[in-house]
């Protein structure tokens, strides 16, 4: 580890990863560039795009550093900025993103008074395309933000954890590096997945409970819409990448060490699992599941959840077990119920209805209710 020094003298990288996003671009450089923090450099990658993107850059060549590059999906671009970047820290923000003016400044700050601190994340507020604020953040105040040694939950239940999107996460440099580069294959979009959850790994995490980073909703949104929606072509692909992510941490996992436990679990993973399975069995992509097994597993993942009462545990068995038992027409609203935490309400009315019921009903009289 490199000699600690003041948040003033710290460098800091802010890679921007663009493809077909010239709407937008100008306002996420001109945000990395508004930075208070002095020693910021700007590295915007282009992946291909065919939109007006490269003629923008073309005006900002002499402020920031250009990489144009064919398309190969966002962990090539991530990978294209790092080989260039230098800074002590490094932050990633997505093209139609952009950070708030004292964000470095604050990463820096934190980075500063921890020396052993691996990453630190922030809250995000959202945007429209117009760059309108909508009112929310990201995540919602009711859902906890991590801090401090993670690798015991990052193991345990590592998608139950309130991780924040790439733009919302800045990363000392020579440990990020252990990882690179990201598997460009398996990560072509999210690849804050595998940085976000295999840096937790590596060191002390810290979160920032101020806002200092937009994300913006948009019709060309890759992965994430504004209005909760069930599609299932989406929930696949959460499948594939927690399953591919779940490799890479027990890989990582393995190299450093640590004990993990076998198989590395996680109820939001597994949700998505069921919902798959019961909606559209045809095209479920993980091989020899079963309700039963899903439930199953379901079970053991709630018992690893250290971090939650045994009512909320009950709760989550529950819900497995009532989406598995359920009409396949009640399913859609189940999975709702589960996965939008924006809207806890319903789930919380069924974690109060366990809470009050301390004569431990067993899970197939629940299912039947």
């Amino acid at each position: 580890m490199s000699e600690p020094r003041s948040a003033a003298g710290l460098t800091v990288d802010v890679v921007i990863d663009n493809y077909n996003y010239a709407a937008f671009l100008g306002v996420a450089i001109e945000s990395a560039l508004a930075q208070t923090h002095e020693l910021v450099r700007v590295i915007v990658v282009d992946d291909g795009s065919s939109d007006g993107s490269r003629e923008l850059l073309a005006s900002y060549e002499d402020r920031v550093e250009v990489v144009l590059k064919e398309n190969g999906g966002q962990a090539s671009a991530f990978n294209a900025g790092m080989e260039r970047s230098r800074g002590d820290l490094v932050v990633f923000l997505d093209a139609d993103d952009l950070l708030h003016p004292e964000a470095v400044a604050r990463a820096a700050a934190a980075f500063a008074a921890d020396p052993a601190l691996v990453k630190l994340q922030c809250r995000m507020d959202t945007i429209d395309a117009a760059g309108r604020s909508t009112g929310a953040i990201k995540p919602p105040a009711h859902l906890p933000l991590p801090n401090g040694d993670m690798r015991r939950a990052e193991l345990a239940f590592p998608f139950d954890l309130t991780w924040l999107a790439m733009s919302a996460n800045a990363f000392r440099a020579e440990p990020l590096r252990r990882i690179l580069p990201i598997p460009e294959q398996g990560y072509r979009i999210c690849a804050d997945w595998y940085l976000v959850h295999l840096t937790a790994l590596l060191g002390p995490v810290a979160s920032l409970e101020q806002v200092g980073a937009s994300y913006r909703v948009h019709g060309d949104n890759n992965y994430e819409q504004q209005a909760p929606r069930l599609d299932l072509d989406h929930v696949r692909q959460t499948i594939g990448l927690t399953e591919t992510t779940v490799g890479e941490l027990e890989r990582l996992a393995d190299e450093e060490g640590l004990a993990r436990p076998r198989p590395v679990l996680s109820l939001w993973a597994l949700a998505h699992r069921l919902i798959s399975l019961r909606l559209d069995p045809g095209r479920h992509p993980v091989a020899g599941d079963s309700r039963l097994g899903i439930v199953r597993l379901a079970a053991t993942a709630a018992r690893r959840r250290f971090d939650v009462a045994a009512a909320k545990k009950l709760a989550f068995v529950a819900w497995f077990a009532l989406t598995a038992a359920a009409p396949r027409r009640a399913v859609p609203q189940l999975a709702a119920l589960f996965l939008y935490a924006e809207r806890p309400e319903p789930f919380n009315r069924l974690l109060g209805r366990l809470q009050r019921r301390q004569s431990g009903d067993d899970l197939a009289g629940l299912a039947r209710r």
